[in-house]
């Protein structure tokens, strides 16, 4: 099915670094909120932050995030040392394709990851993209109707 991703993962924490430069990946792009951080806190935990600066190292890396909130956006700025595109709209494909080519990234070479099928996964297919879904990381703590809602949506990319 088209919404299945390449790869589904509990934790962001699985993902397989060594295996995926092996496939030639060159490229990282990460959703935001509940993908890398809590949604909408503004913050990397400890563990998360140094998770990242070894993905930098190996990857190009980058957040596309659908987020436009402009006083949560430059909060993020302020902590983030990569690459940022927000109002990425996903699933439509137009923002990230544009983002990818000012990037010099080809989209064979890239894998998104995110933390849900119809945005994340969906536009990363779209594109080209390599595709690796996880858990929100904050998945223990989220509201009954949040966790019943992803209950359902992941329910797409079963068969």
């Amino acid at each position: 099915m088209f919404l299945k991703p390449d790869v589904n993962l509990k934790s962001i924490y699985d993902i397989d670094l060594d295996e995926l430069k092996s496939q030639g990946v060159k490229a990282m792009l990460f959703d935001l909120d509940s993908t890398i951080m809590a949604s909408k806190s503004a913050k990397y935990t400890d563990e998360m932050y140094q998770w990242l600066k070894v993905v930098q190292e190996n990857f190009f890396m980058a957040v596309v995030s659908n987020n436009n909130n402009q006083e949560y956006i430059e909060k993020v700025k302020k902590i983030s040392h990569f690459p940022l595109l927000f109002g990425a709209c996903k699933p439509k494909t137009g923002p990230v394709r544009e983002f990818l080519k000012k990037h010099n990234v080809n989209a064979k070479d890239c894998v998104i990851v995110g933390d849900r099928p119809l945005t994340d996964i969906l536009c990363g297919k779209i594109l080209g993209c390599k595709t690796i879904l996880v858990d929100s990381i904050t998945a223990d703590t989220e509201p009954f109707i949040v966790r019943f809602v992803r209950r359902l949506e992941r329910l797409s990319i079963r068969h």
